[in-house]
């Protein structure tokens, strides 16, 4: 008889592992980005503001360096791959999260994100090509125009709401429980300095868990006024946190945080196991 025990999945194929790997990669650029444009609109270095952090605002950042657009361009061809491959994910179930109800909402979200990821790529190519589309428009007030324009408007935005506020607050969790962890090979992990970093991955994770519960916060606000102009992304969701007491020490540290997550992808571009 065959020794189940002994079998080991074949790998992905190259160009899968390679889509994913980039693709985590031009992630933790644009979150590093996002958390040291927070930092300097914080404590007000270089002329910065909460404004800065907007999609727009991080990828006109990358095309400002030298050579930017070639670097934009790479950036734009990376989310893409990291859209795909969580595409792939969702539709292919490369994670084996099943097709029960709790394994269809977490390949949903999987899509979810691909969509988001998509986006952003779309929007990173035509700046490439000089042409930003409207792209100074917040994503999510146009969708929640488009929900309160719907019958029972101002419950869907609810919905979406406590679902944002939901996914915030399991972040919060996942970084905290370290179950992050899984998500890279630790026994690959050769150095004292990558050990801490990984260790930092819990920061990463419930910096973004807040801003995330912000985010929902501000979606709350437009279903209760019905107004979509209330509804926000991150530069709202930092302008939140700024204006509050003690509000450029509470932003610096939720944008190191952010920025310790954009590293914890790297180190999973690095070492995340690849399934296909």
């Amino acid at each position: 008889m065959t020794d189940l025990t002994s079998y080991v999945p074949s790998p992905p194929p190259q160009w899968v592992e390679n889509f994913a790997r980039f693709g985590l990669a031009a992630k933790g650029v644009v979150y590093s980005l996002i958390g040291l444009l927070a930092f300097m609109a914080a404590f007000e270095i270089g002329g910065q503001s909460t404004d800065d952090t907007k999609r727009t605002g991080v990828l006109k950042t990358i095309q400002d360096l030298p050579a930017g657009n070639v670097l934009l361009g790479l950036t734009a061809i990376g989310l893409l791959c990291y859209a795909i491959w969580r595409f792939m994910q969702a539709i292919k179930d490369t994670e084996d999260k099943g097709s029960d109800a709790k394994g269809i909402a977490r390949r949903l979200r999987y899509a979810f994100s691909g969509l988001v990821y998509g986006g952003f790529a779309f929007l990173a190519a035509r700046m490439v090509i000089g042409d930003s589309g409207g792209g100074g428009t917040d994503s999510r007030e146009t969708l929640t125009a488009s929900l309160l324009e719907q019958p029972f408007g101002q419950w869907l935005v609810g919905i979406v709401a406590v679902g944002t506020i939901a996914a915030g607050i399991y972040q919060i969790y996942y970084g905290f429980s370290e179950k992050y962890k899984k998500e890279v090979h630790t026994s690959r992990v050769q150095h004292e300095a990558e050990h801490l970093l990984i260790r930092a991955g819990k920061l990463g994770y419930m910096a973004r868990g807040i801003v995330w519960l912000l985010i929902g916060y501000l979606f709350l606000q437009a279903a209760l006024k019905a107004r979509a102009s209330e509804a926000g992304g991150n530069s709202e969701a930092f302008a939140l946190l700024e204006n509050s007491s003690y509000g450029s020490f509470i932003l610096g540290a939720v944008a190191l945080g952010l920025i310790l997550y954009g590293v914890f992808m790297f180190l999973r571009a690095k070492y995340q196991p690849i399934r296909a």
